[in-house]
């Protein structure tokens, strides 16, 4: 089950799109394994009486509620989704009702990841996002390869940005070409007043207009 494409907004994509690390699915599929093969052994076993025909169904009542235990496992794997774009990190999960949280790149500060022993050597680990606003710090469980993920996010979030400088400079270019360039620096400061854009945007703009000086 992948990430809906009708979510996305214009020019939105994809980069990572990924369920729970299959470790997590590990325990209950040895467990669902060891009763099978248990009721395996006691059908081929020959017995009779009260006692064993009771035992095999205890057994196979075991094999059914393991099996049960394995579905909704499975199911909440299948349903719980970590989704990277090239605007923003989605969480989302829930096998009935439904549980999702977002944050947009721009509003992220740190990533980090953290891996036990086993956990490097399975390719798995906790991922956290320290972003602004009243999210602040999200832990995510169970991330295949969280170094590279962390990687990736940082990646978008360098694109995200240059992009978004491309905009406000395409936006403003005929504005640009009438006024004298001391007006376009007065104007880009208008706009890091407002908080449009940020002070290191303002700087890379100014000495961009300076260099044509």
């Amino acid at each position: 089950m992948g990430f809906p494409p009708d979510l996305l907004s214009d020019d939105e994509e994809i980069v990572v799109d990924m369920h729970p690390h299959w470790w997590t699915m590990a325990p209950i599929s040895a467990a669902l394994a060891s009763v099978i093969l248990l009721g395996v052994l006691l059908l081929s076993v020959a017995g009779d009486g009260t006692g064993w025909t009771i035992l095999q169904i205890l057994v196979g009542l075991l094999v059914l509620g393991v099996l049960g235990m394995f579905a909704l496992r499975y199911a909440r794997w299948y349903t719980t989704e970590f989704v990277v774009t090239t605007e923003r990190v989605i969480s989302r999960s829930g096998v009935v009702s439904k549980a999702g949280i977002e944050i947009p790149l721009d509003r992220i500060n740190t990533v980090f990841f953290n891996q036990s022993g086993w956990e490097r050597l399975a390719g798995s680990g906790d991922l956290g996002i320290e972003s602004a606003g009243e999210g602040g710090r999200q832990t995510f469980q169970n991330i295949r390869r969280p170094n590279k993920v962390q990687a990736e996010i940082y990646a978008q979030k360098d694109r995200f940005e240059d992009r978004r400088l491309d905009r406000i400079g395409m936006a403003s270019a005929g504005a640009r070409e009438a006024r004298s360039i001391p007006d376009q620096i007065a104007a880009l400061d208008d706009l890091r007043r407002s908080g449009a854009i940020t002070d290191d945007e303002f700087e890379i703009k100014k000495a961009e207009l300076l260099d044509r000086m």
